[in-house]
């Protein structure tokens, strides 16, 4: 016994090991009851964490397992029943616990890795959201280069600064070693060096269009990396063994540009490009980036636009100095127009003025000769002078109206005036003449006709009259009638006026007048002719009528003056013709229309023969016309008192003056002043004598002239014996006469 007492190992007492035990329980259980303290504090710190209740948990299993250890003191030495018990419980709660506590974590550990994963979710999140960011200020950053790059370009529409300033602005933003463009010269077939960001002078030679590179870049609307060596890109000799830089190039559009040349630029009609071309340093590990390469196509693009603009800038002062000078060189057309026009109206105001003297005389004196004891075969003489000086003033009548037709100045005198004496006029007037040819010459007027209208009469009547004029003259047998009624809605609108449009109204009515000849006719095709002035048909030419080519250009513009519209039809040579106008008349009873002071013609109830006594006064600077004037005076028994001053007429003129004539055209003389002051010297009407002007020409300046300064009455050269008579009549009478030119 005691030999196995000497090999037994030397392990501590029994009491040191309990000893051991009891120290180590004693602090577990501290350890225990310690944790769940912490985990107290961090589930009340930490409101968001969404697992408390197992914390919880977790804790009370904690806390049963200290307790088990605590408990676990008691049992070292001798104990009660109880505490075994009460062991017992704790560990029975504690294994509870735990159990629960394990399976309740299985369910937890795939929530926390899917936490885990959403984490990672965001940060992967942030990080995107970081380079997102970090492009969008990228973006901000090539925006804020683009507008600068922009408004650098545009503030000028000059094509070689913004090309220049192009280079220039593009070089600093990018830090470029070198920035060209390369433009189309006048072929299309070739792209010359013409600007260089870093050379003063560009260098000016030229490479073919159709290079593989440069349809490459022209192909695509992006800027497109090309090679440093390309015949392009070699813009700056590099010594040594220096690397070149990257090298893009963008294509810039030419938009439709006209006369837009640079350095022998093409006129472009269809959309060309030019090219550019950016280099980065060489010797760089530096690269092109994508907001780089952005930015050099928007520039590209601005580029094209400022170029459009300053295109279409150059174009409009082109054309504003095109303008200009047209606009100088209708100014000085219309000045010359206006010199031409003067002089024609002084040329026409003189020769109507010298051509009506002589035609006066021959007139007046050829009337005076006609009321002599005359063989038969003088007086056919006399009255062939006449007839033939009736013709020449007829001639000249129409070529002044003609001229104030085309100038604009003519206007119609609107008056009320009896349509159907008008009518019986002409037929008296036009019958006599047909007779000698043995024409006969009917009248139809219809039922419906107003009998009375306002319009121009005496325009009327000389559309009328030169219409049945034609007729009998180009009418050798047969017979001629003339028809005027109420033209009806229907018959209005014809064919070959297109440009007539009637308005039917209460106010007024169209006279429609058709005069039928069975005369030579004329050929369809040679219709148009007959209103063009100084023109006659072959046809019509052929024959000795004498005509003059004015009558029908004066008539047709007479009728457009009136709204209407005229035109001739005939079946051919041999078949006669049928001459038809329309012109617009207004109803005296129904027209609002504001009579002109000059009303219809008043008409004597009876013409004196002679004037035995009655004292008249002439005035006149023509010698010849003065004489004629008193001659046709004296025989109708005037006492003529004939002066050729105006201060002479009014140291002569007496109240026993009862008529003095004037005339109111001469040369370099105002007449109007003689009639100003007889006004001055008779202050009272009765005993001033009646003024009448005889003037070359009644339009309505020289009217409202006579009217101003007070003239009684204006007749129109030539007179006539028998125009004299009536004229002395009328203004004895009725003390007033305004003839009608």
């Amino acid at each position: 016994m005691e030999a196995c007492n000497c090999i037994e190992p030397q392990w501590p007492a029994d009491e040191l090991l309990m000893k051991y035990q009891y120290i180590s329980d004693f602090f577990i259980a501290l350890a225990y009851f310690s944790i769940p303290l912490e985990l107290i504090y961090f589930v009340k710190k930490s409101a968001v964490f969404p697992y408390r209740w197992v914390l919880v948990q977790f804790g009370a299993f904690i806390v049963l397992c200290g307790a088990t250890h605590l408990i676990n003191l008691w049992t070292f030495s001798m104990h009660s029943r109880t505490v075994a018990i009460v062991m017992t419980m704790a560990k029975v709660l504690t294994a509870v616990v735990s159990c629960a506590t394990a399976l309740m974590l299985v369910h937890i550990i795939p929530d926390l890795l899917s936490v885990k994963t959403r984490e990672l979710f965001l940060k992967n999140k942030a990080a995107e959201l970081d380079r997102e960011m970090g492009l969008i200020r990228t973006q901000e950053e090539t925006g804020r280069h683009v507008r600068m790059l922009t408004h650098e370009i545009r503030s000028t529409l000059d094509r070689h600064t913004i090309l220049k300033t192009t280079l220039v602005e593009l070089g600093g933003t990018l830090a470029l070693e070198e920035c060209a463009l390369w433009m189309p010269t006048r072929t299309g077939l070739e792209l010359q060096l013409s600007y260089t960001l870093r050379q003063q002078n560009p260098v000016g030679y030229t490479v073919p269009i159709h290079l593989p590179v440069i349809n490459q870049v022209f192909s695509s609307n992006r800027a497109v990396k090309i090679s440093p060596n390309s015949p392009v890109a070699r813009l700056r000799q590099l010594a040594g063994r220096h690397i070149p830089g990257e090298v893009v190039a963008v294509r810039v559009p030419l938009l439709h540009l006209s006369n837009f040349q640079i350095n022998d630029w093409p006129e472009l009609s269809t959309k060309r490009y030019a090219l550019m071309v950016l280099m980065l340093p060489s010797d760089s590990a530096r690269q092109w980036h994508v907001h780089e390469l952005e930015l050099v196509e928007v520039v590209a693009d601005q580029v094209a636009v400022a170029l459009s603009h300053a295109a279409i800038l150059e174009e409009s002062m082109r054309a504003r100095d095109l303008l200009m000078e047209q606009n100088i060189a209708l100014d000085l057309a219309r000045r010359e127009a206006e010199t031409a026009i003067r002089a024609r109206n002084d040329f026409l105001a003189v020769m109507n003025h010298e051509m009506r003297t002589p035609m006066h005389a021959i007139i007046a004196l050829s009337s005076l000769l006609q009321e002599t004891e005359l063989t038969p075969e003088q007086r056919l003489m006399v009255e062939t002078i006449l007839r033939s000086s009736n013709l020449l003033a007829t001639l000249v009548n129409d070529v002044l109206d003609l001229s104030r037709l085309e100038d604009g100045s003519l206007q119609l005198e609107i008056a009320t005036f009896n349509l159907h004496s008008v009518f019986r006029e002409v037929h008296n007037l036009i019958k006599p003449v047909a007779s000698v040819k043995k024409l006969s010459v009917t009248l139809n007027i219809a039922a419906d006709l107003p009998m009375y209208a306002i319009g121009d009469e005496k325009r009327l009547m000389q559309t009328i009259l030169n219409v049945v004029g034609n007729a009998v003259k180009f009418s050798k047998e047969g017979s001629i009638s003339i028809t005027a009624f109420v033209a009806k809605s229907e018959s209005l609108r014809d064919f070959r006026a297109p440009d007539f449009f009637p308005v039917q109204s209460d106010n007024h009515f169209y006279l429609r007048v058709q005069v039928k000849d069975s005369g030579s006719g004329i050929n369809p095709q040679d219709i148009p002719k007959l209103f063009t002035k100084f023109a006659q048909t072959q046809t019509l030419a052929t024959r000795n009528s004498g005509g003059s080519g004015l009558g029908l250009a004066i008539c047709k513009r007479y009728v457009n003056l009136m709204e209407g519209h005229i035109w001739i039809e005939s079946e051919g040579l041999g078949k006669g013709c049928t001459a038809t106008f329309i012109v617009k008349l207004g109803f005296p009873e129904r027209s609002n229309e504001s009579k002109l002071p000059f009303g219809p013609k008043l008409q004597a109830n009876h013409v004196q023969t002679n004037f035995p006594g009655l004292k008249v006064l002439v005035m006149d600077d023509n010698g010849v016309s003065r004489s004629v004037t008193k001659g046709l005076l004296a025989h109708l028994g005037c006492d003529v008192t004939a002066v050729s001053l105006i201060d002479e007429s009014l140291h002569v003129i007496s109240q026993e003056h009862k008529v003095v004539f004037m005339d109111v055209s001469m040369p370099g003389i105002d007449g109007y002043e003689l009639a100003v002051r007889i006004h001055e010297k008779f202050t009272k009407r009765h005993e001033r004598p009646a003024l009448v002007a005889l003037t070359g020409s009644i339009d309505k300046i020289t009217k409202e002239n006579c009217m101003r300064v007070g003239v009684d009455g204006v007749i129109l050269k030539p007179v006539s014996v028998d125009k004299m008579r009536s004229v002395l009549s009328e203004i004895l009478e009725h003390r007033v006469l305004f003839e009608a030119m």
